[in-house]
């Protein structure tokens, strides 16, 4: 027999041989427990805790919450659920900021506090957010642009065109096409709540709408009056063709600068209930023909 085999049935004979475990009180060395063990009973017992340590910590991991505490743990399961996350979080900042403007209006209102340009968020009707017009105290321009129709003065230059087109793009003011034939677009469907009367210094007519509503403007045009007044609150005026001036008045917010140009259609505001003149929330709406008032309802239907 070689001297490796010699060595091996020794190895083996020292894991079987059996050893007594006493245990007994310190002070009356009286046996309280006896074990007989072997070293490969000992090896078994902590090769069993520990294989059954390693089964419950990996169906741990893989049947419970706790594998994702495990670095680098990749789920595909969870990235659908990280996207429904990310978009119910898009939505909720988006309705914040929407609340936000409100209340911010609400409260210049009753203060007293005007805002600027650099203070100002605005959510536009897409989703994107973008800076505000600067809106300020204007009441004496408010006043001026005002004067300004009622003379027929010319409110902005305007390009020089033959043959103008509508809907094309451009803004032309010297045009003399009936009203009757013009495709106008109404800015907020809704109950007309207090008529035109001239008479009555009421040069428009108040419509109702449901709150976070957007102004769209009558026609193709450009914004002319984007600001703040005290009477009217947040304001703005656009000059169309034809020599046409639409003003959009009581807003919540305005999305649209002083020279920027506007299709028909699209949203220049959100209705509001902001100014002195404001009861409730709705918008004031005026449409002046050659520095002269007209009623909107002749023309378009609400």
């Amino acid at each position: 027999m070689s001297t490796e085999n010699t060595e091996q049935e020794k190895w083996w004979e020292r894991l079987q041989h059996t050893y007594r475990l006493v245990i007994m009180t310190d002070e009356t060395f009286e046996e309280v427990g006896s074990y007989r063990l072997t070293r490969l009973n000992i090896y078994l017992l902590i090769s069993s805790v520990a294989v059954v340590t390693f089964l419950l910590v990996y169906l741990a991991i893989i049947f419970t919450p706790l594998k994702r505490t495990v670095p680098g743990y990749g789920d595909v399961n969870l990235r659908g659920e990280v996207e429904e996350y990310s978009k119910r979080e898009q939505e909720l900042e988006a309705k914040y900021i929407a609340d936000s403007i409100y209340l911010s209006s609400v409260r210049r209102v009753l203060t007293g506090d005007f805002e600027y340009e650099d203070d100002v968020r605005l959510d536009t009707i897409a989703g994107d957010y973008q800076d505000s017009v600067a809106v300020v105290d204007r009441i004496a321009e408010d006043e001026e642009l005002r004067n300004a129709v009622e003379q027929d003065e010319p409110l902005v230059e305007v390009a020089e065109d033959p043959e103008p087109t509508q809907g094309s793009g451009e803004f032309y003011a010297d045009r003399n096409i009936p009203l009757e034939q013009l495709f106008l677009v109404a800015p907020l469907r809704g109950e007309v709540s207090y008529a035109f009367k001239p008479e009555e210094g009421h040069y428009g007519v108040d419509i109702l709408g449901p709150k976070n509503t957007p102004i769209k403007s009558m026609m193709d045009g450009k914004v002319i009056q984007s600001d703040w007044t005290l009477e009217t609150g947040h304001t703005i005026a656009v000059q169309h063709a034809n020599n046409i001036v639409t003003f959009y008045k009581h807003n919540s917010t305005l999305l649209k600068k002083v020279g920027a140009t506007v299709k028909a259609g699209e949203a220049i505001a959100i209705i509001g209930n902001t100014g002195t003149l404001s009861t409730g929330p709705h918008l004031h709406f005026e449409m002046w023909h050659n520095g002269s008032p007209i009623n909107p309802v002749d023309y378009i239907s609400f």
